[in-house]
């Protein structure tokens, strides 16, 4: 009897159930959100550049201001393109502006630029020089010479040459026509500051005046805001707004490079030296330095004077070609 009890008690523990262990649902961390830079600002960005850069030609006659596009443009250049008559470059890569323009003529040296970046290059006319550029199709490129009236509308409110203008949709149809792909080809050609980091410093400079020796017209004025950390622009004490949206021109970097520049005809035409390297000069968070300038990957570009890139503020870049006659020292000066 007492052998059937101690059996049965051993088959009670036996059927009892097992304990078991719930599950414990595991959460996964979010997923980082990748980031991406735009290749001309610096900036982060959601998406990956895709956009080939564009580059047009922009009429800065004072019978043009003010311009359509220029804030839209990730850097924009500003040289002479005849006599002491400055014109831009817009270089579109973050986003293509609306409309811009005044779209003007074309130089050799501003080809030449567009071919530097891999550029799709917009402008209305040419000197000889370019002319034959474009023709020989040194960069894909579309011509308002070849398209007035149709990808080129003229603004009525405006007398000719300072009327010409480009759509955004007529940029796209225009690369179709030119048979030009509009895709980014992935090469970098500026360094900029990480977001933690440092900028170099210098001496301090928050108001700059530039004469490309043109008269009032053609003076400007670049004045770092510290509260916004950006330098805005001012031509003949006008403030450098875009027709788009009535907003100045508000810029992180402004650069100068001292170039060779010669007249090559009796219209006072230029030839600029993209290649024999020089002196520059860069203004950043209201301080300046002096450093120089050399042709790289087809392009003019700041650099150390260790050679290694001057590093660009994110954000806007405005560039200025700067004749050695009558120099940085004379034609650049702070107050």
């Amino acid at each position: 009897m007492a052998v059937a009890l101690i059996s049965l008690a051993l088959l009670g523990g036996c059927s009892s159930k097992e304990e078991i262990p719930t599950p414990t649902k595991k959460i996964e961390a979010p997923a980082k959100k990748q980031v991406f830079y735009t290749p001309f600002t610096g900036e982060a960005v959601e998406q990956e550049a895709t956009l080939r850069p564009v580059i047009v030609t922009i009429n800065n006659h004072p019978d043009a201001r003010p311009q359509s596009g220029l804030n839209a443009a990730d850097i924009i250049y500003e040289m002479v393109a005849e006599g002491n008559t400055t014109r831009f470059l817009a270089l579109y890569e973050s986003e293509l502006p609306e409309q811009a323009g005044p779209v003007r003529s074309a130089r050799s040296y501003f080809v030449d630029i567009a071919k530097g970046y891999d550029a799709f290059y917009i402008a209305h006319g040419f000197s000889p020089e370019a002319k034959q550029m474009l023709r020989d199709n040194v960069v894909d490129n579309i011509n308002g010479m070849d398209y007035d009236g149709t990808l080129f509308k003229r603004a009525t409110d405006r007398v000719a040459p300072h009327n010409s203008y480009i759509s955004k949709d007529n940029i796209k149809e225009a690369a179709v026509l030119a048979g030009a792909d509009l895709t980014y080809n992935g090469r970098t050609y500026h360094e900029f500051y990480h977001p933690q980091e440092k900028v170099i410093e210098g001496t301090e400079a928050t108001n700059i005046a530039v004469n490309f020796g043109g008269g009032a017209a053609f003076m400007s004025a670049f004045t770092y805001n510290p509260s916004t950390e950006k330098y805005t622009r001012t031509s003949n004490g006008y403030p450098t707004t875009d027709l788009l949206d009535g907003e100045q021109v508000a810029l992180d970097n402004v650069v100068f490079y001292e170039m060779n520049h010669t007249t090559i005809d009796e219209v006072g035409r230029q030839a600029i030296d993209l290649y024999t390297s020089g002196n520059a000069r860069i203004y950043q968070k209201g301080m300046v330095r002096d450093v120089r300038w050399e042709m790289r990957q087809g392009v003019p570009v700041a650099i150390e004077q260790d050679g290694s890139y001057v590093k660009l503020v994110p954000g806007k870049t405005w560039i200025n070609f700067i004749s050695t006659t009558p120099g940085l020292a004379t034609a650049v000066t702070n107050y």
